[in-house]
């Protein structure tokens, strides 16, 4: 794990270390929906949350740029072995989440894409940032939830966490289009799109003022599940953000 102090809150970055497995990935895997055991995951969760000391606040990630705002605590305490935050099945859709609530840590999942933490005076946000959500603006829409719910113009910091890097992410014309030509590496079908560069600079755009980039690449560095390494069978590391 590797950890980010964001000045009043912290920021986190999971990999496939430690954990507990009798199944397909035997590591650290905490994404609920994939096919490993899921008391396993269950498990795993617990963990983490433990090792927060906060529940855990998670969307049903779409690659969308809906971003929710968590003001009161709607899981029961005894939801942390059984979903850790997950209570009655799927949450609802966002592919972001914002609290002012200390004891409450935002988390998103990732196998490629980009996780981002986000954090003011009194607010953070874990953002799911894969290329459709970048382009459509996620990033943007959790500072502007962080600003809602208690930063009042503080400065803010985020924390960009390990993702698919420039090294290894080929995309097409069509994803590459998408974004700035200082994002992209070659051209036609050997284009390589930098992701955490485009992050970080949508975060900046965004009026954020010190952003970290973790610098890690989840295809390459077998520490990390990877959606593409993996061909789709795989689990899922964190990025989540809790108040200090």
């Amino acid at each position: 794990m590797l950890d980010v102090d964001l000045g009043g809150a912290c920021a986190r970055f999971t990999d496939r270390a430690g954990g507990v497995s009798t199944g397909a990935y035997a590591s650290l895997n905490l994404g609920p929906w994939t096919d490993d055991v899921p008391e396993d995951v269950a498990e795993n969760r617990r963990r983490l949350a433990d090792a927060t000391g906060a529940m855990l606040a998670q969307g049903h990630q779409v690659h969308g740029t809906t971003v929710a705002r968590v003001t009161d605590r709607p899981w029961p305490e005894a939801a942390g072995a059984a979903g850790a935050g997950i209570a009655g099945g799927r949450p609802a859709a966002a592919d972001g989440q914002a609290t002012c609530l200390e004891g409450v840590a935002p988390i998103v999942l990732t196998a490629d894409c980009v996780p981002v933490v986000v954090a003011g005076a009194g607010a953070v946000a874990a953002l799911h940032a894969g290329w459709r959500g970048l382009a459509g603006g996620v990033l943007a829409a959790g500072v502007q939830a962080v600003r809602e719910l208690g930063t009042n113009g503080a400065p803010l910091r985020a924390a960009v966490g390990p993702s698919a890097g420039p090294c290894c992410y080929e995309v097409g014309e069509e994803v590459a289009a998408r974004f700035d030509a200082r994002f992209r590496r070659g051209t036609g079908a050997a284009t390589h799109l930098d992701l955490p560069a485009a992050a970080a600079a949508a975060l900046r755009d965004a009026g954020v003022e010190h952003v970290e980039l973790v610098g890690l690449c989840t295809i390459c560095d077998e520490r990390f599940f990877s959606h593409r390494r993996d061909g789709g069978v795989t689990g899922r590391q964190a990025g989540l953000g809790w108040l200090t």
